[in-house]
């Protein structure tokens, strides 16, 4: 629900700041004051395309700020978006406010957060709907009628799994296509792919096998030397009369029989001995190792034999041998691949179950389709009727065509002014009149499907009066008790349902003009509603009448 408007410099507002509650918040003025100025800056908060024409005459920017209630379902949508956090439980508010300057450039907020028009827009689509005169635009077009019928009907799913199977169906019609015109081509790219495949499958390479190989390979070739080196070091270590440790052992004796008469001598000592202790370690890990390690010749050769082939494989399909195991499983994946698209029998049964999936998904987007557009025609029909259009009747058609992402028929709004007349199209039918009074309906009645809580309707009373006028105020306040309605109107007795009554004015100050908004009470309604019944004249028998109008307003019930 809006809670809250605030404009600043805003083309002929110089500051507003307007609160709003629950019901029909009706919008009065004379023409040109700006009554439609309100919709307007709300258009622009929630995402609209300005420039800095907006900006009031002397101004260097317009600031606009609304504040709304949100229900459980926008919240959440806040906080996958990290526009709200959950110590705004409480209060469960979206304050968008938008910045245009003189230099076009346009800034927008929720929560504080800066944010970009997409997100903007994507929020507001669950907060509001307006419907205005230009309504009537898209209801001759069969592309918005199709639309006005699905979101009346509520049954976003199955439009959805429809989409989504239309789209698999024509994916698998592309690779069908494909694979038959690219059928050599492909042929030529899977024979070079099996060649490659069956090259590198004899020598099977293994996930890090090359690094393995390449380790044993260094360590064999050299094992020669290595055991050279391991029999000098255990012989000068260890096993000579005069080795290390022989010479180590005694030196440490000598120092630790003289240390009686030098203590320091005592210290090194041990040092030595510690030393000792450290080399008769290296030695048996020298054993050890020694023990573990002999010439290999023939294992040497194997290794060798393979490394050669990593090698000249690397060489033949010019890359290093570590990605060889890569490679190969890459070719493997893609051979499938392409032997997949070759395969045209295949392709076709899977196109053949892509198509069945989506005709399944139309079927039963259909069945909705039909229940929804029986309902919307009797509604509307029905409404036809209290709208000064006695036998006139309205019917949504749906026409088969062939299956696109929608499904598999187009819809045609149809209407008959009276009784004894052929339905024809909307858009070949009816008068200016007429089309007003149905616009209206079908707003009236499909927003009552709507899941936002807030609906503005501009002016669609427009070219009507008198009684149908009376019905169009009752089924705005009816339509009122569950959702807050704002409605910008001409005429009286639209205006006398309001349960909120705001006046938009227009004055001259420092030869500038500037457009206000106050909200009336009792007397002042009364006031308002004469000057709209009697013009510029108001006599007591308007007053009388417009003192009518709103106690018969205020008796309505629904």
């Amino acid at each position: 629900m809006l809670l809250h408007l605030s404009l600043k410099d805003f083309v002929i507002v110089k500051e507003l700041s307007l609160d709003l509650s629950t019901g029909l918040t009706v919008l009065t003025g004379e023409t040109g004051a700006g009554k439609s100025i309100l919709i307007d800056a709300l258009q622009l908060i929630l995402g609209g395309r300005a420039d800095s024409g907006v900006i009031r005459e002397g101004a260097k920017q317009t600031d606009l700020t609304a504040i709304f209630e949100v229900n459980d379902e926008v919240f959440a949508h806040l906080r996958d978006f990290a526009l709200t956090t959950e110590d705004d439980l409480l209060e469960k508010t979206a304050i968008i406010r938008r910045v245009i300057d003189r230099n076009g450039r346009s800034r927008s907020w929720i929560n504080g957060v800066a944010v970009t028009a997409s997100q903007v827009k994507e929020i507001a689509a669950q907060l509001l709907d307006i419907h205005g005169q230009n309504a009537q635009q898209s209801l001759l077009k069969t592309s918005g009628q199709l639309a006005l019928l699905d979101a009346y009907g509520g049954y976003g799913k199955e439009l959805a799994e429809t989409k989504v199977a239309f789209a698999t169906w024509q994916d698998a019609q592309k690779r069908l296509s494909q694979a038959k015109e690219d059928a050599k081509k492909l042929s030529d790219e899977a024979d070079r792919l099996a060649w490659i495949h069956e090259e590198l499958s004899q020598i099977n390479p293994q996930k890090g096998e090359w690094e393995e190989l390449n380790a044993e390979h260094k360590r064999l070739g050299n094992a020669h030397d290595i055991l050279e080196a391991l029999d000098a070091a255990k012989s000068e270590l260890s096993e000579n009369d005069e080795s290390a440790l022989s010479l180590l052992g005694q030196h440490t004796e000598q120092l630790q029989s003289l240390s009686q008469y030098d203590e320091k001598l005592g210290e090194i000592a041990n040092q030595l001995s510690e030393a000792q202790a450290i080399l008769e370690d290296a030695v048996r890990e020298l054993e050890r190792y020694s023990d573990r390690t002999d010439l290999d010749e023939s294992r040497f050769e194997e290794v060798d034999e393979r490394v050669s082939l990593y090698f000249n494989a690397a060489r033949k399909f010019h890359t290093l041998p570590e990605a060889l195991f890569e490679k190969y499983e890459e070719t493997g994946q893609k051979l499938k691949a392409l032997q997949q698209n070759l395969d045209l029998e295949a392709l076709e049964k899977e196109e053949e179950k892509a198509r069945q999936t989506f005709m399944q998904a139309a079927k039963g987007l259909s069945k909705k389709r039909r229940q929804a557009a029986k309902t919307l025609s009797v509604a509307v029909t029905d409404a036809m009727q209290m709208l000064s259009m006695t036998g006139g009747r309205f019917e949504a058609s749906l026409n088969e065509c062939e299956p696109y992402s929608l499904g598999v028929e187009k819809c045609e709004f149809l209407v008959a002014g009276h009784t004894g007349v052929a339905a024809r199209a909307l858009s070949k039918v009816a008068s200016g009149g007429e089309l007003s009074r149905i616009s209206l309906a079908i707003s009236v009645i499909t927003s009552k499907s709507t899941p936002v809580d807030t609906l503005i309707f501009d002016e669609v009373d427009a070219g009507i009066g008198g009684a149908v006028a009376d019905v169009v105020g009752k089924l705005l306040k009816k339509l009122s008790f569950e959702r807050q309605v704002m409605c910008v109107t001409h005429l009286p007795q639209v205006a006398c349902y309001g349960k909120n009554h705001l006046k938009v004015q227009k004055s001259q100050e420092d030869d500038t003009t500037v457009s206000r908004l106050r909200e009336l009470n009792d007397d002042q309604r009364v006031e308002e509603l004469a000057r709209m019944l009697a013009g510029a004249d108001i006599t007591e028998k308007a007053r009388a009448n417009a003192r009518e109008l709103i106690e018969n307003a205020r008796a309505y019930k629904g």
